[in-house]
């Protein structure tokens, strides 16, 4: 892991964090992904709550289904530090503004990161509820958020990107799958810029490119969150079947149904997984 920054509370967001947060200091990361906040609201004891409209200069969530606060307390055991919605290249950020949250965790103590988000399957036989876990990405968005002068604080200039997702992690989500019951597959999964969803054209191409799942975020957290030496473990509800598969025309309003309907297994999935952190 790399060093941390000499000085650990460079940006402004996390200066203004720290002061609202007090002594907290958070060792675990979560962003939650469409549809799937209701985590922060259930399983996390709060104490804070921080809405982005708040901190000075920061993004501010524009999509339906993502309450758009930092949310800091414990959660299976651990201090999290969780973005109660994530902000998206589609929505007019630029890729250093989608790298800033993943860099105010890592300054305020943040050591690992789980990342989840809702995403469409590719491979043939998922079906909207399934879970799968990352195990490795395609970046398909057209932009690195590593892009321009690095961060040398942070990590070096050309960070190794051979084990994006942490095997560690991955076995222990691997096991709380198993201990529960909750059945999990494993796969790559392949970010596009969006906001249109897929052509079955695209799908046919990234499945022959050996995508798993396709998705509109995540792995621009995942390069920064590598990039600053944090480890990393992320999950996929697949809310919908990928264009041309499951014949019907695809819609955000589906993304939130389906996982309004795993809510408990996904925050029994997480829940379990942060208990078992070392």
């Amino acid at each position: 892991m790399n060093e941390r920054p000499s000085n650990p509370l460079n940006l402004p967001a996390s200066r203004f964090l720290a002061d609202r947060f007090g002594g907290f200091r958070p060792r675990v990361g979560l962003v939650l992904g469409s549809g799937l906040g209701f985590f922060a609201d259930e399983r996390i004891r709060k104490v804070a709550a921080v809405p982005y409209g708040d901190i000075p200069d920061f993004p501010r969530s524009t999509v339906e289904g993502h309450a758009g606060q930092w949310v800091a307390g414990t959660a299976g055991g651990q201090p999290v530090l969780c973005m109660q919605g994530r902000f998206h290249y589609y929505e007019g950020y630029g890729m250093d503004q989608l790298a800033l949250p993943v860099r105010v965790m890592r300054e305020l103590g943040v050591e690992t990161l789980i990342l989840t988000n809702a995403a469409g399957g590719v491979r043939e036989g998922m079906r909207p509820g399934d879970f799968m876990l990352l195990s490795d990405h395609i970046n398909f968005m057209g932009a690195n958020p590593l892009r321009g002068p690095n961060a040398d604080a942070f990590g070096t200039r050309f960070p190794d990107m051979s084990e994006p997702y942490d095997p560690g992690l991955r076995f222990l989500a691997r096991a709380t799958a198993a201990d529960l019951g909750i059945p999990l597959a494993e796969g790559v999964y392949l970010a596009v810029s969006g906001p249109s969803f897929e052509t079955p054209a695209e799908i046919r191409a990234f499945r022959t490119l050996g995508a798993d799942a396709v998705g509109m975020s995540t792995v621009p957290e995942c390069i920064v969150a590598r990039h600053c030496g944090v480890h990393v473990c992320a999950v996929s509800c697949i809310t919908n079947l990928a264009s041309g598969l499951g014949g019907e025309a695809l819609t955000h309003a589906e993304v939130a149904e389906t996982a309004d309907r795993v809510r408990s297994p996904f925050a029994d999935l997480i829940a379990g997984l942060l208990a078992r952190l070392p």
